[in-house]
């Protein structure tokens, strides 16, 4: 019994590893036994997919999220916090404090609903629409990357088709 207790505890203090985009023969591991599990393979690619928007999105200082709720508040202007978060798949509370960063550094607004006084309808800024217009000519970039890795554009189409088999409810 003590040496489980011991056990779990160097485990606890244990620091916490970072991601990393190495695969296990690049390590000079063995093949890793998770390679054939759906959801592994699914967040590695994330984890890849994200540091390479950060690399390519520095010079804008966005991060993803930040990006998505910039895009769909061009898109789709004037609509309420928990209409965006429902388009992210956060919670609304976490979606308050994304929009507080926004409004911060002058991207974005709330302003009063025209239809719910309760509610605020969010809009973009002329700064955002300016900042959103760089960041699309880097998110080309960084999507095209993508689609050659993936081999061109059907197969990109065919992965998206893929994930949203999985995203249905």
């Amino acid at each position: 019994m003590a040496k489980t207790t011991a056990a779990r505890k160097s485990k606890a203090a244990a620091p916490r590893q970072e991601h990393t985009t190495e695969t296990p023969d690049a390590l000079g591991a063995r093949s890793n036994p998770l390679d054939g599990v759906i959801g592994y393979k699914v967040r590695r690619a994330q984890v890849a997919i994200f540091q390479d928007f950060i690399h390519h999105f520095k010079e804008v200082d966005l991060r993803p999220a930040e990006f998505s709720v910039l895009r769909i508040l061009h898109e789709t202007p004037g609509l309420k916090h928990a209409e965006v978060a429902g388009m992210l798949g956060i919670k609304r509370t976490n979606f308050v404090s994304l929009m507080d960063a926004l409004e911060k550094r002058g991207l974005a607004t709330r302003r009063k609903s025209g239809t719910d006084r309760r509610s605020h309808a969010l809009h973009l800024t002329p700064k955002g629409e300016a900042l959103l217009g760089e960041a699309m000519k880097l998110f080309e970039t960084h999507e095209n990357g993508l689609i050659r890795k993936l081999g061109g554009e059907e197969v990109r189409d065919q992965l998206l088709e893929l994930l949203s088999r999985i995203t249905e409810e």
